[in-house]
């Protein structure tokens, strides 16, 4: 039987020893805390050299491997050197393989994990490989290590690993010189809780490292946290349990006991030491016998869930800058609105995709389920991305679908113009593992319905018998809203730059809805003073696409486009016109969307509502895409609107909402002007009375 023993700074109430079965081979596992007494841990190892098959330093790093550095520690290399016959190993060279392989398994596991998530690393110098394993999850890092070792608050946290090594670098050859246990935060005296690290611990989703860290600076709440960590007894994880962390990842495995009952997790200095006991190799194998070793044993992560919560259904969904003033907005972009705009639009839109934000606190009305969506955004404008090739945003947005996927979403929504350019979401959706809309259907029933209400608020009383226009009529957005409006009014005008797509979809609306009046157009000026409603769906930049002087008195139009076809300088000269934006939505719970999307608090774009829509109903294939789309899905999504519990939120205009003064006001400019033109004025409109 081959017998290890693990000699840790750590306190003596942990200790354990039992027979572990590995390989076919018996092992006597072994571990005695000295509560930081390096002079008793120097004793020890002199004590069991010769006596066991390896040696184990718990908290004890004779040499710190950050990097391609080596930091020697004086007074740890002289505790390793008191066995002159067996082998004495801390840990580090297993743990550049297992922290790595566990961090890979555990992500498998639970897919998304570890992508663009807070991660609180307790000590990057004692584990060095766990943080560049969950650095390439492009996660927000911070390391405690100025806390954890020095007990200095107030110095600034690494967060990068660059900055680890830099740290590294400046503070290990200084405190290299001193006792050991400076560095160790449980060393004699100091085992108790510390509350410097609180709000640390607090920022983070994810806190990993060695569980003496943790267990001396984790707050009391650690409600619906990740722990990534090596050691916790089975009383330590009904704790972790108790104080609400959602998940347990451990670096190492729970090794199997002979009398089969159950045996503790252990530290990579006991794991290091058992295969050096196996091998018989000395203190420093091959790494790839340890790879083989690890393979063999069949050693990785446990993930544990703590929490019965179940995982929120999650979406995605992206957006983009409307011009580059947005991207000021942006607090770690603000410098830039000292810069020409130009080129801040120029160089914006070579930006990789990034992460912005979750979004919490959706709530079907139906279910009572609540889902999550996490929020992207692409640095171009929509000038600079009709100006580029189309594989320019492809590349973009299916980037964007895998980082979706990597977090958890199942579903994916195309915002503003990324659901224009090229097919319309249909080349992503082909290249993507998961669902992809552009939002496009909600879009269409949205924008009708609040077509119709303005209309109503704006005085007609029989809508049958109004006329309505759609500009940019070919689009995937405004045929739809064509097709639909020839069933409802009967009398549309289509205006469009291609004559022979405005003939196509002539003959289609005429066979779908026979009896409608149908008139196509490639310049909507000659109807303009006919129409009551206007919808606007192109994906001009130039803001001219209707002339506002030729509209009817009272004419509502709907301006769908991002940005909006219609200026608000122009509006201003038609006080008797209203303009609304396209129909947004108010989502049902209590929506935090992390970030300004440009509406009000609970309030979002139909596209993204779309996306939302559909994970509410657990509908995570590919739905609206392409430059067809389906009338059936407009009205199922407006069904599905319905039962969900989302709403129609209040008319807009040019940002703001429009209070029944402003729409009175409108009316009565409305019937003044039609008397001046000699033309019938309206009865008074009932809300009005």
């Amino acid at each position: 039987m081959k017998r290890i023993v693990s000699i840790s700074l750590g306190s003596a109430r942990r200790d354990y020893q039992f027979v572990a079965n590995i390989l076919g081979q018996q092992v006597e596992v072994r571990r005695i805390g000295t509560n930081g007494d390096s002079t008793l841990a120097a004793t020890l190892v002199r004590d069991f050299d010769g006596k066991v098959d390896a040696i184990g330093l718990g908290g004890l790093t004779p040499v710190f491997h950050v990097g391609a550095a080596r930091y020697p520690h004086h007074e740890a290399l002289t505790i390793a050197r008191q066995a002159r016959r067996t082998p004495v190993v801390s840990g580090n060279l297993i743990k550049q393989t297992l922290d790595r392989w566990c961090v890979q398994q555990a992500n498998l596991a639970q897919r998304g994990v570890f992508n663009y998530r807070r991660i609180l690393v307790t000590s990057g110098i004692d584990r060095y490989a766990l943080a560049q394993a969950l650095a390439q999850y492009e996660a927000e890092l911070r390391f405690a290590d100025p806390i954890v070792h020095s007990g200095l608050p107030f110095l600034p946290m690494p967060r990068s690993m660059v900055q680890l090594d830099m740290y590294a670098a400046t503070t290990l050859p200084i405190t290299a010189l001193l006792p050991y246990r400076v560095l160790h935060p449980v060393a004699l005296g100091r085992e108790g809780h510390d509350t410097r690290a609180e709000r640390h611990f607090a920022w983070a989703d994810i806190i990993a490292g060695d569980f003496a860290y943790i267990r001396r600076f984790a707050p009391q709440d650690l409600k619906n946290k990740v722990i990534v960590t090596d050691d916790p007894s089975p009383a330590e994880i009904d704790d972790l349990r108790a104080r609400g962390a959602s998940l347990l990842i451990t670096l190492s495995p729970r090794l199997q006991s002979t009398d089969h009952g159950p045996s503790p997790f252990v530290t990579a200095d006991t794991l290091e030491a058992i295969v050096v006991a196996m091998l018989e190799c000395g203190p420093t194998p091959a790494e790839g016998d340890i790879i083989n070793f690890i393979d063999d044993a069949e050693w990785g992560p446990e993930v544990i869930r703590l929490s019965e919560t179940v995982e929120k259904p999650r979406f995605a969904f992206v957006i983009h800058p409307l011009s580059p003033r947005f991207i000021a907005n942006h607090p770690r972009f603000r410098f830039t609105r000292h810069l020409p705009q130009r080129l801040v639009e120029r160089v914006a839109a070579e930006f990789p995709p990034m992460y912005i934000s979750k979004i919490r606190g959706i709530r079907s009305k139906a279910t009572g389920e609540e889902i999550e969506g996490v929020l992207f955004t692409l640095g171009a404008t929509p000038r600079e991305l009709m100006r580029r090739d189309t594989s320019f945003t492809y590349r973009r947005l299916i980037k964007c679908a895998r980082m979706a996927e990597r977090m958890g979403a199942k579903l994916m929504g195309l915002g503003a113009f990324t659901s224009v350019v090229g097919d319309a979401g249909i080349t992503v959706a082909q290249k993507s593992d998961i669902g992809i809309t552009s939002g496009n259907s909600l879009t269409v029933a949205a924008t009708l319905e609040a077509a119709k209400q303005a209309v109503i608020k704006m005085g007609a009383t029989d809508l049958t018998r109004g006329k309505a226009m759609v500009v940019g009529a070919t689009g995937s957005i405004g045929s739809v809203c064509a097709r639909l409006l020839a069933q409802a009014i009967g009398d549309v005008v289509l205006v469009a730059p291609r004559a022979e797509r405005l003939l196509a979809l002539k003959k289609q609306i005429e066979d779908e809805t026979p009896g409608a009046r149908i008139t196509a157009t490639t310049s909507a000026d000659a109807y303009l003073a006919e129409c009551d409603l206007i919808v606007t769906t192109t994906s001009a930049l130039s803001g001219k696409v209707i002339n506002v002087d030729k509209l009817k008195p009272g004419a509502v139009v709907c301006d769908v486009a991002r940005p909006p076809d219609v200026k608000k300088e122009d509006a201003a000269r038609r006080p008797d016109v209203l303009v609304i934006e396209s129909g947004e939505i108010l989502l049902p719970g209590e929506p935090d969307f992390g970030f300004d999307i440009g509406l009000p608090p609970g309030t979002a774009y139909a596209c993204l509502s779309e996306t939302a829509l559909l994970t509410m109903e657990h509908m995570y294939g590919d739905y609206t895409l392409g430059r067809n789309i389906d009338i059936e899905k407009a009205k199922e999504m407006y069904r599905l609107m319905k039962k969900h519990g989302l709403e129609l939120a209040g008319l807009r205009s040019f940002d703001e909402y429009i209070t029944d003064e402003a729409l009175a006001e409108k009316r009565r400019l409305a019937d003044e002007r039609r008397r001046q033109l000699g033309l019938p004025v309206h009865a008074p409109h009932q809300d009005s009375q």
